[in-house]
């Protein structure tokens, strides 16, 4: 899975826009007080984690996207 197919699963299982941000495909706007999100690594890899009052927690780091965007998926639903 990539993060497009993420983005479509989300929507079609019903998931709030605000409730998540995938990097370079869905970051709504404004930005919500807290939502989950998946984006690159700094370091290399991918990150899912939480955002919440204003402070990045990431939860897991990931080897690839798809990993990465199936972790996001089972958080959301």
């Amino acid at each position: 899975m990539d993060r497009q197919t993420l983005n479509t699963a989300l929507v079609e299982a019903g998931i709030p826009g605000g409730y998540y941000r995938i990097e370079g495909v869905h970051e709504p706007a404004p930005t919500p007080p807290d939502f989950l999100f998946l984006r690159r690594a700094a370091a290399g890899g991918w990150e899912t984690g939480a955002y919440e009052r204003g402070k990045d927690e990431v939860l897991a780091r990931h080897p690839d996207e798809a990993t990465a965007c199936a972790h996001l998926l089972r958080l959301l639903v």
